[in-house]
């Protein structure tokens, strides 16, 4: 709770008591109130109990000690790429990922006012990112921040005209800030994934288009990738998104994680899976889940 500026701390604390009463009912999200995962969470869960949760880690932590029904954390967004640890701290969560939401980003500027008197903007890092040359065109300096509503709790704290924050336009009103400037994202497609995470698989898949995440590891070997990949290719089995990221710092041990069309049970993924298995050093699927939106 500390951790959070000031201003958040009663809407923070009302949140958590709230959430506490009924574990069964709440979502946990990283940020303060306000944040792009809070408005998210409320159109994907609309009956649920927001919690919110400093880091990603803590909002895993809420779900996998139970007391979050499950957590709705960003993974990418159209602009800036993925979301910085989401690759590290997913594989070794022990949760699955049961669901997606896009969340189309619409960033506002918040501060005391004027807007000729801002020097510096504070945000996440992603929100600098995803506004970086709106504010290098008007000699804002970007300042990192652990998450969006965050920035803006700790720009109403400080008082002072000159640090502003970059955040959701409700942002300015949960902490006493002017919205000086709205939707000045790089990108009118400025559009972040959220995937849902919880203790348990889906019991039940929906009827309709799935998608699967899984994380592999490939031999070092000539050619690892190539034969890896190749089972998707010949069973017809989509790939939406492939990357790669290195782990332990050997520089040798190249994992990925990847999303694919389908589900397990169906036979062209399952081929493809096996053909998986059968050429990369480890697999793991992540979870299979209703697709949110058409890719492609």
């Amino acid at each position: 709770m500390h951790k959070y500026a000031a201003p958040a701390r009663p809407l923070v604390a009302q949140m958590t008591e709230a959430a506490a009463r009924e574990p069964h009912r709440a979502v946990a999200f990283q940020g303060a109130p306000g944040a792009n995962s809070h408005v998210a969470l409320a159109q994907a869960f609309p009956d649920a109990l927001p919690l919110p949760c400093f880091g990603f880690a803590d909002a895993i932590d809420a779900v996998r000690s139970g007391k979050a029904d499950c957590a709705i954390i960003p993974i990418e967004n159209s602009l800036h790429g993925r979301v910085a640890d989401i690759h590290f701290l997913l594989p070794e969560s022990g949760l699955v990922i049961t669901g997606e939401h896009f969340l189309p980003i619409r960033h506002a500027l918040l501060g005391l006012g004027p807007i000729e008197a801002v020097r510096q903007a504070m945000s996440h890092e992603q929100a600098l990112g995803q506004c970086r040359h709106w504010l290098s065109a008007r000699g804002i300096e970007p300042v990192a921040h652990p998450d969006t509503a965050g920035a803006a709790a700790s720009a109403s704290a400080m008082a002072d005209p000159s640090v502003a924050a970059l955040a959701p336009p409700a942002a300015a009103t949960l902490y006493g800030l002017q919205v000086l400037a709205d939707d000045i994202a790089d990108a009118d497609h400025n559009t972040t994934r959220f995937v849902v995470l919880a203790r348990a698989p889906l019991a039940e898949l929906p009827a309709g288009p799935c998608m699967t995440t899984l994380v592999f590891e490939v031999k070092n070997v000539p050619a690892a990738l190539y034969k890896a990949m190749g089972g998707f290719a010949t069973n017809g089995v989509n790939m939406t998104k492939l990357e790669s990221y290195q782990r332990g710092g050997t520089f040798a041990a190249t994992e990925f994680f990847c999303d694919i069309e389908g589900r397990p049970g169906e036979p062209h993924v399952d081929r493809a899976l096996e053909e998986l298995a059968f050429h990369t050093k480890s697999m793991r699927l992540l979870g299979s889940y209703g697709r949110a939106r058409e890719r492609g």
